[in-house]
């Protein structure tokens, strides 16, 4: 068995997320793995009451958009990479959800950190920290590389 076969590579279509999928396509290439590119839509998790959702043409309107962004960083993946690399659109709690779908069978998650502190981390919250205590996998958080130097 490969050391890491399936590789799962969670992005919010950001500068970190954009950075650690070409770290994760790095260790890919060396280990001869799968790439998964997974996005968690979630605004269906949040921001209307209890026992509401967003009206169809909305929560269509945005899955679109999503679908768009992914199929761009998949096509990025593509040229970086020169081979197939699988892509999927899941709802819910991102940090939930990440590590609930890492269980179907991921050997590593590579995912970018904002690298906040303070109140700032305690304000947002930290996905990629929820991910690190909660998978079922061993789980590779990527910075920013000036960000990190000046850390």
């Amino acid at each position: 068995m490969k050391m890491f076969e399936r590789i799962l590579v969670p992005t919010d279509f950001s500068e970190y997320s954009a950075n650690a999928t070409r770290v994760a396509l790095d260790l890919a290439q060396r280990y001869n793995s799968t790439i998964t590119l997974v996005h968690v839509d979630d605004s269906l998790a949040f921001g209307f009451p209890e026992g509401y959702a967003a009206p169809a043409d909305v929560r269509k309107g945005l899955r679109e958009e999503t679908e768009r962004q992914l199929a761009a960083a998949r096509a990025n993946a593509l040229i970086a990479r020169r081979a197939g690399v699988e892509t999927r659109v899941l709802e819910g709690i991102a940090a939930s959800v990440i590590c609930e779908f890492a269980g179907s069978g991921f050997d590593l998650i590579v995912m970018g950190t904002h690298g906040r502190r303070g109140v700032a981390r305690f304000l947002l919250g930290s996905v990629a920290e929820q991910v690190v205590r909660l998978a079922p996998c061993p789980v590779l958080t990527i910075r920013l590389p000036e960000r990190a130097k000046a850390a």
